[in-house]
């Protein structure tokens, strides 16, 4: 073989070889995330797993995992440990986290909850009609439930004597039978977790349960927010960035066509009751997601005022150590501009 046509050869051997090296250096530039949510499957997930299915986080060149929780505060302290390197958690055991073992605790970095969750609910027949009609009866939570973990605050908020509560736990899917049977005489909780499951047991949340919604009753505090270990936040900020912007697109699509979002659910379980989820999801949209706050501020930020409001809160009721600065906390750096996280 002459020269002209070995150096022809070569050169397209090297071609060959850099265009089928491309995809695999591609996969490998990828930032890899592993992220804890709240709760097993379920329509308010939504938000997530419809931006992973549109590739919304591969464009942004990183490669999400996603896996089922065990609770919001059960997030916090997986991704404080290292075992995560992001999760779906409560904001308000990230705010205790930070006060008692400072250093330590994850930096939320967007607060999709804008309105905290957390009920105390009771059976209308009960005679409890005020939280200081709680004062001797029995009030039932799993262990380490983010709503019982809030109850001195709720207690200070509404002239409640929280040491004349007896606490019951219970796991998760016990305590609205638990309520039901009358083994208890309040649990406490998520509004939606509370709400379908006591339908599920026969009961008819409109009517049969009485609802102390901690938001509503003097309780400053946000919801879960998306955090990240510090250790991930110091390595990878243009990662969480990117993170940020695909999950933005991610809401305001579910915002939009909701029953995409639902789809996206059932991909992960097929078992799941459809219907049933996406009352799920309807209901943390209107319930959690979205605030007259929000459509000031838009989706991810906070009030500062109201956010130092609630670590005083804390801080007081539960006697923490100190207060921690919202920045220690709360990072808003890494948002998305406000023209992409405004509700459309």
């Amino acid at each position: 073989m002459d020269a002209p046509k070995r150096k022809t050869l070569t050169a397209a051997a090297a071609l060959l070889a850099s265009s089928l090296a491309a995809p695999a250096a591609i996969a490998q530039s990828k930032v890899a995330i592993r992220f804890q949510l709240d709760w097993v499957w379920q329509g308010p997930h939504a938000f997530f797993l419809l931006a992973q299915d549109r590739g919304y986080f591969a464009k942004e060149g990183l490669d999400v995992t996603f896996d089922q929780g065990k609770g919001s505060v059960v997030a916090v302290n997986s991704v404080a440990s290292g075992v995560y390197d992001g999760g779906f958690g409560d904001t308000n055991a990230l705010i205790r986290l930070a006060a008692q073992k400072p250093g330590e605790q994850p930096v939320a970095v967007y607060m999709l909850y804008n309105r905290a969750p957390f009920v105390i609910a009771t059976l209308a027949s009960s005679g409890i009609k005020t939280p200081r009609d709680l004062e001797g009866r029995t009030l039932g939570a799993p262990a380490g439930d983010a709503a019982l973990g809030l109850l001195p605050v709720f207690a200070k908020a509404n002239g409640l004597d929280a040491s004349k509560v007896k606490i019951t736990n219970m796991a998760p899917n016990l305590r609205e039978p638990m309520l039901q049977k009358r083994e208890v005489d309040a649990v406490a909780g998520f509004i939606n977790t509370i709400w379908f499951a006591a339908q599920a047991v026969g009961l008819n949340p409109e009517k049969d349960l009485n609802i102390f919604r901690y938001g509503d009753m003097g309780v400053a505090g946000y919801g879960s927010s998306i955090m990240f270990s510090q250790k991930f936040v110091k390595e990878n900020p243009e990662a969480i960035r990117g993170f940020l912007r695909a999950l933005t697109r991610g809401v305001q699509d579910v915002l939009a066509n909701p029953d995409a979002g639902v789809d996206a659910v059932m991909k992960r379980d097929p078992l799941l009751n459809r219907d049933n989820q996406k009352a799920r999801l309807l209901a943390a949209i209107r319930n959690d997601v979205l605030s007259p706050e929000v459509t000031k501020v838009g989706l991810g930020d906070v009030v500062d005022e109201r956010f130092s409001r609630g670590v005083a809160q804390q801080v007081e009721a539960a006697s923490l150590p100190r207060a921690p600065g919202q920045a220690e906390v709360f990072n808003r750096s890494f948002l998305p501009s406000r023209d992409l996280r405004l509700v459309k």
